[in-house]
Formats: C-alpha cells, structure tokens, sequence
C-alpha cells in the first residue's frame, strides 16, 4: 500500500479518486491545485502523485517539473482528458511515469495503474541500492550455520525474523555479522524490499549524517542537487548498521529519534520521512564498556538491543573448516577459470591448526589468493607461511579429525537430503561431482 497525493481542482472527480483508493489500502492526501499540492510536496513525503494535467494556475506537469528541479519527484500520473493526450505522452518522455484519461470509465484502470506504478518505483529504489551497494548473493544456508556452535544462532535467527524486532549481532572482526543480518532479512516479510548496510567506522563523522538521513539541495556548500539517505534506500526493507559501536554520540541522539518517532529529516531540511524500516545493528565492540566510558548512548543501546545474537569466533568452528573450503576453492576457481577441485590433506591439516584471528574473512582471503598461485590442487606452499609453521602435534591431531568431520557432515546432509546427492551437495555448497568424489573416498552408497 501506498501513500498517494492526489492534485484535482474537480471536487467530485477527486472524491471518486480517493474513495477507490482508499478502498484499495492506501493512505490518501488531497491538493485542489498546483500551488496547494507543491506546499504539501514540501512537508510530507509521497510514494505517488497523481495529478490532473490542466488546471487553473500551476498545471500537473509544471508541478512535476517544479519538483523534479528540486528533489528526486515521487512516480507522477498525469490525468488528461481526451484532447489533452499529446501532451501527456509527451511529459512521459520528460520522465512522468503514465497518463489516465477522464472521465474515469472503470476503476479497475486505476487501481491497475497505480499498483503497477507503485511496485515499479519499489523495484527501482531497490534497484538503485543493489547497483550503488553492491550487494552479493548469499551463500547457502548449511554454510552459514556450519558447526555446532552455529546451531543456537540458526535457532535465534529463525525465531527473531519474522518479528519487527531491533537486532544486534555481536562477534569478532570477520565472524560473518552482516550475512547472519542478510539471513535475517531474507527470512522476514521484508525480504521484497532492500536490504541496505552502511560501516559507520567507514564514513567520515562529517559525511555520515549524510550517508544515513540524506541532504537537501543547498544544505551545503558541495549538496549540488538532494540526495537520498540509507535510511529513505531502506524504505519497507532492513537498514543494516555496521560497527554501531564507531557511530558518533551527536548521530547516536539521532538514531535514537528515528527509532522512537519512526521519521527523519534529511541534512538541511525540514519535511518529516517516515521510516518504516527494520534496524540491525553489528559489533565487535563491548558496548556496555563503552556505555561507561560515556562512548555509546545507554537509551539507544536499550533500544536497538531487544534481540542480541552472538557469533562465535572460527576458531570454534572447526567443525565448518571442510566446507568452507570446499565452498571459497569451488567459487574462486570458477572466477578464475582455475580447474582446481580440493586442497591437499596437509594443507587442510594446516588450515585447521591455524586459529584464524581474522576468522572467515581471513580464510576467504587467504583460500583466493592460494586457488590464483595454485595447480590443480591446493598445496601447502600456496597458503602464507603464518599458516605453514605449526607444531608436530597439532598437526597430527588435525589429520586425525579432518577426515571424521568432513565425513560426518556429508552423512548430515544425505540424511537431510533423503539420500538425494544433488539436494545434498547444494545443501554443502559443491558441486555434486565434488560430493560424488567424497563418497567414493568414504566408502558411501547412497541410491541418489
């Protein structure tokens, strides 16, 4: 459902408007001119506008023109009678969205035409923040939650996600935060709409206001034109706070105003947004620390806190290391054009004697830059010698578990699989020959 203006000078033909979509869910805002619609325009903010073409004073498409040298308009449809067509058609090429004509013969056309506008403005916000963030596909589920010390979190993460609750995901540095927030994304009714993060250890203090609530054009000296914020990027979906704990306290106070008002203003400006957007928050930071060294707000940190998860570090993962690799060596040599299935028994011996102070992102770095200098099968001397220099007894430790584990998880997922060997490897993150070549090692039948 929308939140629609509608500019119309014809009292009845505006109130049959409104009652139609009203009927239909959406909150409606009613202008009886250009010049009453533009003041409305500056105080409120609207999904669409649908206005009549001609009118006394200010006419639909010099309120549209009007807007769009100021702001980034809402979706415009212009109503236009008959012999009025010509014109409409071509303020669509002045980027109108479309054009109905009056008197209105059925409803239905209207109804059809705003919830196509609608959901096509949802697509390209959308759009916009997958193109301008980058954003990457996740991995499959079983290698998110891989190990046993993930169970508790896969549990936490399908309790928390279908709820409206404020999420703060804690763990070291590379732990996986922002995909466990994805995970949550994905898995809530939200999941149709975008998914925004944004590091505010990244961002200068100066410019991070900007970044989080957007400028008004003219706010300052370089704000050449407005600009939309994460926050107005978030509309419907998740906004994902990365290094909360690096936000400054004048932004804290801000923060906290949005999550208690659900608006914001952008830099420079006075017209209330309203935020309806999910907040997940990450840290590495002890935050009750530095709620007592006066670093982080008590207030927000209540706030954002209703549903704390803690991840656990790579070192407790073990368990997960055989997957991980399958998954980061199939992905980078398939980058690559590398024909690199596996890693050498004593690379993943090494591997799981390393205690991965930079967790996974320092396993994915690390298993990149060995599938690039490696042949055919990852070696020892593809991996830094950080990894390469470890103890007799440890290593033989690793090998005599590495072969369990791995057997183990493979047997996990057959299970889960009904025995069917393509569920199963999908379900590992490798390819069913990968799989295939496992159980040949294991002495595994299955009938999948």
């Amino acid at each position: 459902m929308g939140r629609i203006l509608i500019v119309e000078d014809d009292t009845t033909f505006r109130s049959l408007l409104k009652t139609i979509l009203q009927r239909d869910g959406h909150a409606v805002s009613e202008a009886i001119s250009g010049a009453e619609g533009w003041q409305l325009l500056q105080r409120k903010e609207f999904d669409l506008v649908i206005s009549d073409l001609k009118m006394p004073g200010m006419t639909g498409l010099e309120l549209y023109r009007r807007l769009r040298a100021e702001i980034t308009p809402p979706p415009f449809i212009l109503l236009t009678a008959f012999g009025t067509i010509e014109q409409a058609v071509a303020a669509i090429k002045e980027g109108v969205a479309d054009f109905l004509t009056k008197p209105l013969k059925d409803p239905e056309a209207l109804r059809t035409l705003v919830r196509r506008t609608l959901q096509g403005s949802s697509r390209e916000r959308e759009y916009e923040a997958l193109k301008e963030l980058s954003l990457k596909g996740l991995p499959p589920e079983a290698l998110i939650f891989a190990g046993d010390a993930m169970t508790g979190v896969r549990r936490l993460v399908n309790e928390v996600a279908p709820t409206t609750a404020s999420v703060v995901i804690r763990g070291e540095s590379g732990t996986g935060k922002e995909l466990i927030a994805r995970a949550i994304h994905m898995l809530s009714p939200r999941r149709d709409a975008g998914f925004v993060p944004i590091n505010c250890a990244a961002i200068p203090e100066n410019l991070l206001e900007s970044e989080l609530f957007g400028h008004e054009k003219g706010a300052f000296t370089t704000a050449l034109q407005t600009k939309r914020g994460k926050f107005k990027l978030a509309q419907g979906g998740t906004i994902f706070l990365d290094e909360i704990g690096d936000m400054p306290l004048s932004l804290q106070a801000k923060l906290l105003r949005v999550i208690q008002e659900r608006k914001f203003e952008r830099v420079g400006g006075v017209r209330e947004i309203q935020a309806d957007i999910r907040i997940i928050a990450a840290t590495h930071r002890d935050l009750e620390v530095a709620i007592k060294e006066k670093g982080f707000r008590e207030d927000l940190f209540y706030r954002l806190n209703v549903f704390p998860i803690q991840l656990p570090p790579l070192r407790e993962r073990k368990d997960a290391l055989p997957l991980l690799l399958d998954y980061f060596i199939g992905r980078f040599a398939e980058q690559t054009g590398k024909k690199i299935k596996s890693a050498s028994a004593e690379t993943v011996t090494a591997l799981l004697a390393y205690n991965w102070p930079g967790n996974i992102r320092e396993l994915q770095n690390v298993m990149e830059r060995a599938v690039i200098v490696g042949v055919e099968t990852i070696q020892l001397k593809d991996l830094p010698t950080t990894l390469t220099v470890m103890q007799g007894a440890r290593q033989e430790e690793c090998r005599g578990s590495l072969k369990n584990l791995e057997k183990e998880a493979i047997l996990k997922a057959l299970e889960n699989a009904a025995g069917n060997r393509r569920k199963a490897a999908d379900a590992l993150g490798i390819s069913k020959r990968t799989l295939q070549y496992r159980l040949k090692d294991y002495g595994i039948t299955t009938d999948g």
